[in-house]
This record gives structure tokens, sequence and C-alpha cells, in this order.
């Protein structure tokens, strides 16, 4: 064998010998580059999970935001209960404490003012037409929230009873007349208050029946004496 036929053997030989190494390279950055793409994938959805909700206001995650949407959402439900259930039950001489009381614990103190001057109009229409109203939410929404702000949607009926006749035990109810209402809230020392409201379907006179002007329109929502049968 010549030098030059032993020349090409080894050189033949040696790529023999590095076609290997070169797979098991390539093989090995493969799959270091696919771990660091999950790796990638994973901190990705991480973040989408754990950052503050900015748009919204509110630093956390998902769970402290609907626990605040939640709060916020049975706050307006229970006024537009509390302030839709009165009767003569309630009535102690010419008005209604209890009823005044549980108004006032949802709203906050600018809207009690405008409360207190309105309720009167409720508590008079009780006094003289024996008129009783209780309401039912069938369901409620949050369409905005902040840090200490929010505005929620309620839907529902209202229902009126009165006396059969003058002086009979008997009541009389009338068709369920449906509502839907926004809300808007203010957290106060940590909690949702209701500071204002707007009708949004319907008579704004009978959304409510306390009385209260209703999204700045000058209303009253109280059925008059002379609306009850």
């Amino acid at each position: 064998m010549t030098q030059e036929e032993t020349s090409l053997d080894q050189d033949a030989g040696g790529d023999t010998d590095q076609r290997p190494t070169s797979h098991s390279l390539r093989l090995t950055l493969l799959v270091v580059l696919s771990v660091l793409l999950l790796a990638s994938v994973a901190a990705v959805v991480y973040l989408a999970a754990t950052r503050p909700v900015s748009a919204l206001g509110i630093d956390g995650d998902q769970d402290a935001l609907q626990t605040e949407r939640e709060s916020a959402m049975a706050q307006a439900e229970q006024f537009m209960l509390r302030i839709n259930t009165y009767g003569p039950d309630l009535l102690e001489g010419d008005t209604m404490p209890k009823y005044r009381e549980l108004v006032e614990e949802v709203i906050t103190p600018k809207f009690a003012a405008d409360f207190e001057k309105n309720a009167p109009l409720a508590e008079a229409t009780v006094k003289q037409a024996q008129v009783g109203r209780s309401a039912k939410v069938y369901s409620t929404g949050v369409s905005a929230i902040d840090d200490d702000s929010a505005t929620a949607l309620v839907a529902g009926s209202f229902t009126q009873s009165y006396p059969a006749s003058q002086g009979s035990e008997e009541r009389v109810e009338t068709d369920p007349a449906p509502f839907r209402v926004q809300v808007t809230l203010i957290k106060t020392k940590g909690r949702w208050l209701v500071d204002d409201f707007t009708p949004l379907t319907g008579d704004a006179e009978d959304t409510t029946g306390g009385g209260l002007p209703s999204g700045g329109t000058g209303t009253s929502p109280v059925p008059s004496e002379g609306a009850t049968p």
C-alpha cells in the first residue's frame, strides 16, 4: 500500500468517527432549545396569571378581583331588596325606623341624606293607604370596577299589596313589575356602599319605594295614594 492510499484510508476513517459526534451535538442542542422554549412558555403563563389587573385598578390575582366583584354585587342586590321591602308591619307611629335603618346600612352618608329627606313619602303612603311592597332579584352583574368604585346592574321585580277593602285583613297583590337598575357603589372603609342608582327600564317612579331621586331626574319613585286601587 502506498503512502497516499494510507493517507486516504486515514481520512476516511476520521470522517466516520466525526459523524456520530456531530449528530450527537445537534441532538443535544435540539433538546436544550426545547427545554428553553418550554420554560419560556411556562414563564409567560405564570406572568399572565399573576400580574396585576391594571385595567381594573386592582392589584392581585383573579381570586381577589372576583371577591371584590361579588361583594359589590351583593351590596347592590341588598340595596334593591331593602329599599323595596316595607309595609304596615314596619310602621311605628308615622315612621318606619327599621326600614330606614336597613336601607342606610348599605348606602353612603351622602346618599343617606337624600334618603332621609324622601323616606317620609313612602311612610305616608304606607300609613294612609296601607301599601306594602316586596322585591325579588333575578340577576346581578358588575360592568365596571376599580379599587374604590364600581358599577353594578341589578334586574328583578317588585310586587305591591293593599287591603282588599278599607279595614280588611285580606290583601290584594299587584302583578310583579320588572326593573333593571344601574347602581353606583363607592368603597368606604373597606365596604362597598351604594352612592346612587339609575333606572334602565320601566318607569323611574316605580323602581324604588324609598322616595329617592334616581339618577338626578328629580322624580320620587313612590306610588302615590291615588295610584293604589
